[in-house]
Protein backbone atom coordinates (compact mmCIF):
# COMPACT_ATOMS: atom_id res chain seq x y z
CA UNK A 1 0.00 0.00 0.00
CA UNK A 2 1.36 3.71 -0.84
CA UNK A 3 0.40 6.26 1.71
CA UNK A 4 -0.25 9.69 0.70
CA UNK A 5 -0.58 12.86 3.18
CA UNK A 6 -3.82 15.67 1.93
CA UNK A 7 -3.01 19.30 2.37
CA UNK A 8 -4.77 21.15 4.74
CA UNK A 9 -4.48 24.80 4.22
CA UNK A 10 -2.37 26.08 7.49
CA UNK A 11 -0.99 22.89 8.55
CA UNK A 12 0.21 20.31 6.61
CA UNK A 13 3.26 23.41 4.74
CA UNK A 14 7.06 22.58 4.36
CA UNK A 15 7.53 22.85 8.39
CA UNK A 16 4.70 20.35 8.90
CA UNK A 17 6.34 18.16 5.73
CA UNK A 18 9.76 18.45 7.23
CA UNK A 19 8.88 17.60 10.85
CA UNK A 20 6.78 14.34 9.87
CA UNK A 21 9.30 12.71 7.34
CA UNK A 22 12.41 13.11 10.31
CA UNK A 23 10.63 11.76 12.57
CA UNK A 24 8.21 8.92 11.16
CA UNK A 25 9.30 9.09 7.56
CA UNK A 26 6.68 6.44 6.16
CA UNK A 27 4.97 8.97 3.95
CA UNK A 28 5.17 8.03 -0.16
CA UNK A 29 3.36 11.11 -1.56
CA UNK A 30 2.88 14.71 0.27
CA UNK A 31 0.43 17.34 -1.73
CA UNK A 32 0.79 21.23 -0.77
CA UNK A 33 -2.04 23.14 0.57
CA UNK A 34 -3.02 24.15 -3.26
CA UNK A 35 -1.68 27.57 -4.83
CA UNK A 36 -3.99 29.70 -6.97
CA UNK A 37 -2.91 31.08 -9.81
CA UNK A 38 -3.04 34.92 -9.97
CA UNK A 39 -3.13 38.28 -12.59
CA UNK A 40 0.59 38.63 -11.81
CA UNK A 41 1.61 34.93 -13.27
CA UNK A 42 3.84 35.25 -10.22
CA UNK A 43 3.95 32.66 -6.89
CA UNK A 44 2.92 34.72 -4.08
CA UNK A 45 5.97 34.58 -1.69
CA UNK A 46 3.72 31.92 1.13
CA UNK A 47 3.15 29.95 -2.09
CA UNK A 48 6.85 29.97 -3.52
CA UNK A 49 8.63 29.32 0.31
CA UNK A 50 6.24 26.17 0.67
CA UNK A 51 7.38 24.47 -2.40
CA UNK A 52 11.43 25.45 -2.74
CA UNK A 53 13.36 22.96 -3.08
CA UNK A 54 15.92 24.13 -0.58
CA UNK A 55 12.72 23.48 1.47
CA UNK A 56 11.35 20.50 0.97
CA UNK A 57 14.89 18.24 0.37
CA UNK A 58 14.56 14.14 0.16
CA UNK A 59 10.79 15.20 0.41
CA UNK A 60 8.36 13.65 -2.36
CA UNK A 61 5.76 16.31 -3.12
CA UNK A 62 3.58 17.57 -5.29
CA UNK A 63 2.42 20.92 -5.66
CA UNK A 64 -1.51 21.36 -5.64
CA UNK A 65 -3.21 24.33 -7.69
CA UNK A 66 -6.49 25.26 -8.20
CA UNK A 67 -8.29 27.23 -10.27
CA UNK A 68 -10.97 27.03 -13.21
CA UNK A 69 -8.75 29.00 -15.63
CA UNK A 70 -6.52 26.64 -18.14
CA UNK A 71 -3.91 29.56 -19.20
CA UNK A 72 -3.30 29.99 -15.13
CA UNK A 73 -2.99 26.17 -14.61
CA UNK A 74 -0.57 26.07 -17.09
CA UNK A 75 1.58 29.12 -16.77
CA UNK A 76 1.67 27.83 -12.91
CA UNK A 77 2.62 24.37 -14.06
CA UNK A 78 5.31 26.04 -15.91
CA UNK A 79 6.94 27.96 -12.98
CA UNK A 80 6.88 24.67 -11.02
CA UNK A 81 8.12 22.71 -14.13
CA UNK A 82 10.92 25.60 -13.75
CA UNK A 83 11.70 24.30 -10.06
CA UNK A 84 12.04 20.79 -10.45
CA UNK A 85 8.61 19.43 -10.27
CA UNK A 86 7.54 16.75 -13.10
CA UNK A 87 4.07 16.21 -11.46
CA UNK A 88 1.11 19.08 -10.29
CA UNK A 89 -2.10 18.09 -8.95
CA UNK A 90 -5.08 19.82 -9.67
CA UNK A 91 -7.92 20.98 -6.96
CA UNK A 92 -11.80 19.46 -7.68
CA UNK A 93 -12.58 19.05 -4.11
CA UNK A 94 -12.14 22.01 -1.98
CA UNK A 95 -15.74 22.41 -0.58
CA UNK A 96 -14.82 26.20 0.90
CA UNK A 97 -17.59 28.59 0.31
CA UNK A 98 -15.58 31.31 -0.96
CA UNK A 99 -13.72 28.72 -3.17
CA UNK A 100 -16.63 27.21 -4.27
CA UNK A 101 -18.40 30.63 -5.06
CA UNK A 102 -16.40 30.97 -8.02
CA UNK A 103 -16.73 28.02 -9.37
CA UNK A 104 -13.06 26.61 -8.69
CA UNK A 105 -12.63 23.45 -6.51
CA UNK A 106 -15.58 21.23 -5.93
CA UNK A 107 -17.81 24.42 -7.50
CA UNK A 108 -16.29 23.52 -10.63
CA UNK A 109 -17.76 19.70 -10.46
CA UNK A 110 -21.09 21.36 -11.35
CA UNK A 111 -19.75 22.67 -14.71
CA UNK A 112 -19.14 19.53 -16.83
CA UNK A 113 -18.83 21.00 -20.20
CA UNK A 114 -16.55 23.95 -18.81
CA UNK A 115 -14.21 21.35 -17.25
CA UNK A 116 -13.89 19.27 -20.14
CA UNK A 117 -12.09 21.83 -22.03
CA UNK A 118 -10.47 23.01 -19.10
CA UNK A 119 -8.68 19.70 -18.93
CA UNK A 120 -8.44 18.99 -23.11
CA UNK A 121 -6.40 22.20 -22.46
CA UNK A 122 -3.94 21.38 -19.34
CA UNK A 123 -3.36 17.74 -20.76
CA UNK A 124 -1.69 18.78 -23.90
CA UNK A 125 1.55 19.50 -21.73
CA UNK A 126 2.80 16.49 -22.64
CA UNK A 127 6.09 17.45 -19.73
CA UNK A 128 3.87 17.35 -16.99
CA UNK A 129 2.32 14.71 -15.10
CA UNK A 130 -1.07 15.58 -13.82
CA UNK A 131 -3.26 13.83 -11.08
CA UNK A 132 -6.52 15.29 -9.73
CA UNK A 133 -8.20 15.06 -6.40
CA UNK A 134 -11.81 15.54 -6.83
CA UNK A 135 -15.17 15.18 -5.19
CA UNK A 136 -18.08 12.54 -5.85
CA UNK A 137 -20.14 16.06 -7.01
CA UNK A 138 -21.13 18.95 -5.90
CA UNK A 139 -24.81 18.61 -4.91
CA UNK A 140 -25.34 14.75 -5.32
CA UNK A 141 -23.44 11.61 -6.10
CA UNK A 142 -25.33 10.94 -9.27
CA UNK A 143 -22.95 13.72 -10.93
CA UNK A 144 -19.96 11.33 -10.60
CA UNK A 145 -21.37 9.03 -13.44
CA UNK A 146 -20.81 12.01 -15.90
CA UNK A 147 -18.15 13.22 -14.72
CA UNK A 148 -15.82 10.21 -14.63
CA UNK A 149 -16.88 9.70 -18.53
CA UNK A 150 -15.54 13.20 -18.73
CA UNK A 151 -12.02 11.93 -16.27
CA UNK A 152 -11.52 8.93 -18.47
CA UNK A 153 -10.85 10.96 -21.22
CA UNK A 154 -7.61 11.87 -20.31
CA UNK A 155 -4.05 10.11 -19.01
CA UNK A 156 -4.16 11.20 -15.49
CA UNK A 157 -1.46 10.33 -13.31
CA UNK A 158 -3.76 9.09 -10.79
CA UNK A 159 -7.51 9.90 -9.78
CA UNK A 160 -7.98 10.77 -6.12
CA UNK A 161 -11.73 10.23 -4.65
CA UNK A 162 -12.72 11.63 -1.59
CA UNK A 163 -16.22 10.03 -1.90
CA UNK A 164 -18.70 13.20 -0.35
CA UNK A 165 -20.06 15.87 -2.88
CA UNK A 166 -19.62 19.37 -1.73
CA UNK A 167 -22.72 19.34 -0.32
CA UNK A 168 -21.60 17.18 2.35
CA UNK A 169 -18.80 19.36 3.70
CA UNK A 170 -16.90 16.66 5.94
CA UNK A 171 -20.55 14.94 6.99
CA UNK A 172 -22.15 12.40 6.51
CA UNK A 173 -19.96 8.76 5.55
CA UNK A 174 -18.09 8.62 2.54
CA UNK A 175 -20.30 6.68 -0.30
CA UNK A 176 -18.67 3.59 -1.21
CA UNK A 177 -20.89 2.51 -3.24
CA UNK A 178 -20.04 5.51 -5.59
CA UNK A 179 -16.27 4.82 -4.55
CA UNK A 180 -17.25 0.86 -5.98
CA UNK A 181 -18.20 1.72 -8.86
CA UNK A 182 -15.31 4.54 -9.29
CA UNK A 183 -13.16 2.00 -9.10
CA UNK A 184 -14.66 -0.20 -11.67
CA UNK A 185 -15.13 2.38 -14.06
CA UNK A 186 -11.84 4.59 -14.11
CA UNK A 187 -9.38 3.91 -16.86
CA UNK A 188 -7.38 6.20 -14.54
CA UNK A 189 -5.40 4.81 -11.38
CA UNK A 190 -7.70 5.22 -8.22
CA UNK A 191 -6.28 6.67 -4.48
CA UNK A 192 -8.84 6.82 -1.99
CA UNK A 193 -9.29 9.57 0.65
CA UNK A 194 -11.64 10.24 2.94
CA UNK A 195 -11.83 9.38 6.72
CA UNK A 196 -9.31 6.71 7.56
CA UNK A 197 -8.77 8.03 11.52
CA UNK A 198 -7.95 4.62 12.85
CA UNK A 199 -6.29 1.41 12.25
CA UNK A 200 -10.02 -0.20 12.09
CA UNK A 201 -10.97 2.37 9.34
CA UNK A 202 -8.47 1.53 7.42
CA UNK A 203 -8.94 -2.34 7.78
CA UNK A 204 -12.23 -1.77 6.88
CA UNK A 205 -11.84 0.14 3.63
CA UNK A 206 -8.92 -2.34 2.21
CA UNK A 207 -11.21 -5.75 3.19
CA UNK A 208 -13.95 -4.11 1.36
CA UNK A 209 -11.82 -3.08 -1.42
CA UNK A 210 -8.60 -5.31 -1.60
CA UNK A 211 -7.60 -4.17 -5.10
CA UNK A 212 -6.64 -0.54 -3.71
CA UNK A 213 -3.02 -0.11 -3.43
CA UNK A 214 -2.87 3.78 -2.55
CA UNK A 215 -4.42 5.55 -0.17
CA UNK A 216 -4.70 9.61 1.00
CA UNK A 217 -4.20 10.48 4.54
CA UNK A 218 -5.24 13.90 6.11
CA UNK A 219 -7.21 14.46 9.33
CA UNK A 220 -6.65 11.23 10.44
CA UNK A 221 -2.93 11.70 10.52
CA UNK A 222 -3.35 15.37 12.09
CA UNK A 223 -5.25 13.75 14.62
CA UNK A 224 -2.53 10.41 15.36
CA UNK A 225 0.87 10.72 13.49
CA UNK A 226 1.28 7.30 14.51
CA UNK A 227 -1.49 6.15 12.39
CA UNK A 228 0.84 4.88 9.32
CA UNK A 229 3.02 2.53 11.91
CA UNK A 230 0.17 1.32 13.97
CA UNK A 231 -1.44 0.44 10.45
CA UNK A 232 1.77 -0.93 8.78
CA UNK A 233 3.38 -2.48 12.22
CA UNK A 234 1.18 -2.26 15.17
CA UNK A 235 3.28 -0.05 16.50
CA UNK A 236 1.41 2.23 18.58
CA UNK A 237 2.24 5.99 19.43
CA UNK A 238 5.01 6.47 21.89
CA UNK A 239 4.35 9.68 23.75
CA UNK A 240 7.99 10.57 23.89
CA UNK A 241 7.76 10.30 20.21
CA UNK A 242 4.83 12.14 19.81
CA UNK A 243 6.83 14.79 21.64
CA UNK A 244 9.40 14.88 19.89
CA UNK A 245 7.27 15.67 16.56
CA UNK A 246 5.43 18.48 18.82
CA UNK A 247 9.05 20.11 19.76
CA UNK A 248 10.19 19.50 16.24
CA UNK A 249 7.26 21.50 14.86
CA UNK A 250 7.06 23.99 17.29
CA UNK A 251 10.51 24.82 17.16
CA UNK A 252 10.45 25.41 13.64
CA UNK A 253 7.81 27.49 13.41
CA UNK A 254 9.59 29.84 16.00
CA UNK A 255 12.57 30.05 13.79
CA UNK A 256 10.94 30.63 10.60
CA UNK A 257 7.91 33.28 11.78
CA UNK A 258 10.30 34.71 14.43
CA UNK A 259 7.21 35.58 16.19
CA UNK A 260 5.96 33.44 19.55
CA UNK A 261 2.25 34.45 18.53
CA UNK A 262 2.04 33.40 15.14
CA UNK A 263 3.70 30.15 16.06
CA UNK A 264 1.38 29.41 18.95
CA UNK A 265 -1.50 29.98 16.65
CA UNK A 266 -0.25 27.72 14.18
CA UNK A 267 0.30 24.89 16.48
CA UNK A 268 -3.38 25.69 17.92
CA UNK A 269 -4.34 24.60 14.61
CA UNK A 270 -2.99 21.14 14.79
CA UNK A 271 -3.66 20.58 18.37
CA UNK A 272 -7.20 21.11 17.18
CA UNK A 273 -7.40 17.70 15.69
CA UNK A 274 -4.07 16.02 17.78
CA UNK A 275 -5.90 16.44 21.29
CA UNK A 276 -8.52 13.56 20.62
CA UNK A 277 -5.82 10.94 20.98
CA UNK A 278 -5.37 12.16 24.53
CA UNK A 279 -7.31 11.22 27.49
CA UNK A 280 -9.52 13.55 29.45
CA UNK A 281 -8.30 15.64 26.16
CA UNK A 282 -11.63 18.85 26.85
CA UNK A 283 -9.92 19.94 29.68
CA UNK A 284 -6.71 19.70 28.84
CA UNK A 285 -7.13 21.26 25.19
CA UNK A 286 -9.07 24.22 26.84
CA UNK A 287 -6.14 25.21 28.49
CA UNK A 288 -4.13 24.89 25.69
CA UNK A 289 -6.43 26.82 23.32
CA UNK A 290 -5.96 29.48 26.26
CA UNK A 291 -2.38 30.08 26.46
CA UNK A 292 -1.63 33.72 25.00
CA UNK A 293 2.15 33.16 25.30
CA UNK A 294 4.80 30.38 24.62
CA UNK A 295 5.69 30.07 28.18
CA UNK A 296 2.10 29.16 29.26
CA UNK A 297 1.48 27.63 25.98
CA UNK A 298 4.75 25.22 26.79
CA UNK A 299 3.28 24.51 30.62
CA UNK A 300 0.12 23.72 29.08
CA UNK A 301 1.32 21.18 26.91
CA UNK A 302 4.14 20.17 29.06
CA UNK A 303 1.19 19.60 31.64
CA UNK A 304 -0.87 16.92 28.97
CA UNK A 305 2.04 14.88 28.44
CA UNK A 306 2.97 14.14 31.71
CA UNK A 307 -0.41 13.87 33.11
CA UNK A 308 -2.61 12.04 30.51
CA UNK A 309 -1.72 9.11 28.02
CA UNK A 310 -2.24 8.28 24.64
CA UNK A 311 -5.97 6.28 23.87
CA UNK A 312 -5.27 3.21 22.34
CA UNK A 313 -7.07 2.80 18.82
CA UNK A 314 -8.36 6.23 18.92
CA UNK A 315 -8.57 8.62 15.88
CA UNK A 316 -10.28 12.07 15.38
CA UNK A 317 -13.76 13.14 16.27
CA UNK A 318 -15.70 16.65 15.67
CA UNK A 319 -13.58 19.26 17.24
CA UNK A 320 -14.29 20.80 20.72
CA UNK A 321 -11.63 23.18 21.30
Amino acid sequence: MRFYLAPLEGITGFIYRNSYKKIFNNIDKYFTPFIVPNTSKNLKTRELRDILPENNKEINIVPQILTNNSEGFITTARKLKELGYSEVNLNLGCPSGTVVAKNRGSGFLAKPEELDMFLEEIFKMEDMKISIKTRIGKDSPEEFYELIKIYNKYPMEELIIHPRTRQDFYGNKPNLEVFKDALALSTNPICYNGDIFTADDYDKLTSAFPELNTVMLGRGILANPGLIDLIKTNTKLDKKVLKDFHDEVLNSYVALFKDDNIAILRMKELWSYLIYIFSDNKKYGKKIKKSQNLNDYKAAVFTLFSEQEIIEGAGLFHSEL
